[in-house]
């Protein structure tokens, strides 16, 4: 893949938003995959096989890329064991764990307005 040009538009907005915190954790959190990846590893460490057959739904391209993302960005822990057929497993680091209260407050608030959503969508559709 080749690099990106550090003058590149994409480059340069990419500066800006990674110059402040918050939109740098949304930067690290972003994307389509990566909160529902983080909310199955809260619960246990698991396999790449067992995330591939919860996420059957991602290609296994873009499950792999969001994993080495993550991996790179410090919040998962990826494990090789040295066997026959190799053995991977994905775990949450500490700066992940450190999330975990602000995620459940994220999808209590998003449940909330899904609720609100859904009563008002009700309420404007004629039976």
């Amino acid at each position: 893949m080749a690099n990106r040009k550090q003058n590149s538009t994409y480059s340069r907005n990419e500066q800006c938003i990674t110059g402040c915190d918050l939109t740098y954790a949304i930067y690290m959190l972003g994307g389509r995959w990566k909160l529902l990846i983080l909310d199955k590893l809260a619960k246990r460490t698991m396999r790449y096989s067992e995330l591939k057959k919860e996420f059957s739904y991602i290609t296994e391209r873009m499950l792999t890329l969001q994993l080495k993302a993550m991996e790179q960005d410090g919040l998962i822990k990826r494990t090789v064991y040295a066997e026959v057929p190799p053995r991977v497993e994905y775990e949450l680091t500490e700066t992940a764990r450190e999330l975990e209260p602000i995620l459940s407050q994220l999808s209590s608030w998003g449940n909330k307005q899904r609720k609100i959503a859904q009563q008002e969508a009700a309420v404007s559709s004629p039976s």
